[in-house]
């Protein structure tokens, strides 16, 4: 048997909040436009004139509960 104990050779340093806000922000508003895409691009609030975006986003609207026919 071996007797040598390994010692951490770098001890991990917490990431500051200025470095993660940016990210953390952009990931936000990329959510938020995923949600929109899926949940309430049709009809009257609809940017995209046609139905390619509801066709192409349909069964993640089930998936995640939102009705649409």
């Amino acid at each position: 048997m071996s007797d040598t104990a390994f010692a951490p050779s770098a001890i991990p340093q917490p990431i500051p909040l200025g470095q993660i806000l940016p990210w953390a922000v952009f990931a936000g508003l990329l959510l938020l436009l995923a949600i929109y895409f899926v949940g309430a691009e049709e009809g009257a609030t609809s940017l995209l004139s046609g139905s390619y975006v509801h066709e192409f986003v349909h069964d993640a609207r089930h998936l995640l509960g939102f009705p649409c026919h």
